[in-house]
């Protein structure tokens, strides 16, 4: 596949209670700059005949509405939990441009077939989205329009759940490690998007800032984009102008163009 510029655009960059978190009356989410609103973590990767979506979290309908309406010629999943496939149902509109590819390892796989079995029966009930479930594993490279796409094993805590590099992009959320075997993978990265959320309190299966700052310089990223944070990170203001050069807080609606 060429070399061509994508775009990604950050649907969500919070974790599992968003931001503002309900009942919290901190600065943070008591704040009127958009940048520290934060809905649940996923993203848009577009090239201009192929749109891949990464997750689809319980915000998916509201942040999709802020975006065109067009094909999804795959979604991608890294995992089973709820703030990362509850939006699942609200494909449905899509489902009139064509069934919808969604591909996740093969726990993510199951899961969904206990989370949503009326979407996956013999005979669906009158509206349900439509959607063609793909078991992958990791480095055995995807085809999605003009994407490649290699799947990457991280840790979340003790749950093996899938990375996405696509060329020069790479997109991990929910890493608190990595195992040594899957750097090669990531050699040769120029912008990486990872989570990282919140400064300090370490947490049983997230990594932290700091954690994420020393991950892309471990892979040699030039640029990286922090994602899945707490409303622990600060003020965007703030938090920005603690961070290296070539590290970024990214927030929702953001929107950056790279190469693959």
């Amino acid at each position: 596949i060429r070399e061509m510029e994508v775009t990604l655009t950050f649907l969500g960059t919070g974790t599992s209670q968003g931001v503002p978190v309900i009942g919290c009356n901190c600065p943070v989410c008591k704040s009127n700059d958009p940048r520290d609103n934060r809905m649940r973590t996923s993203a848009l990767i577009e090239s201009e005949s192929t749109r891949i979506l990464i997750d689809c979290g319980p915000d998916f309908r509201q942040q999709i509405l802020r975006q065109p309406f067009r094909k999804i010629n795959g979604v991608l999943l890294t995992h089973i939990h709820y703030d990362h496939v509850g939006g699942i149902d609200d494909l449905r509109p899509f489902c009139r441009l064509g069934d919808v590819d969604i591909y996740a390892n093969k726990d993510t796989v199951e899961g969904l077939h206990r989370t949503i079995p009326y979407c996956f029966e013999d005979h669906l009930y009158p509206g349900v989205p439509k959607l063609a479930l793909h078991t992958i594993t990791k480095h055995e490279n995807i085809k999605i329009g003009d994407f490649k796409v290699t799947p990457v094993e991280v840790m979340h805590d003790k749950l093996p759940i899938l990375g996405y590099r696509f060329g020069l992009l790479a997109y991990i959320t929910d890493m608190k490690t990595i195992n040594d075997d899957e750097i090669p993978y990531l050699e040769g990265i120029d912008t990486l998007v990872v989570n990282a959320l919140r400064w300090e309190k370490p947490h049983h299966s997230h990594q932290l800032v700091k954690d994420a700052i020393e991950f892309s310089r471990r892979i040699g990223a030039k640029n990286t984009y922090l994602i899945h944070l707490t409303h622990d990170i600060g003020l965007h203001v703030e938090a920005e102008k603690k961070l290296p050069k070539g590290i970024h807080f990214a927030y929702d609606g953001l929107k950056i163009k790279a190469q693959i």
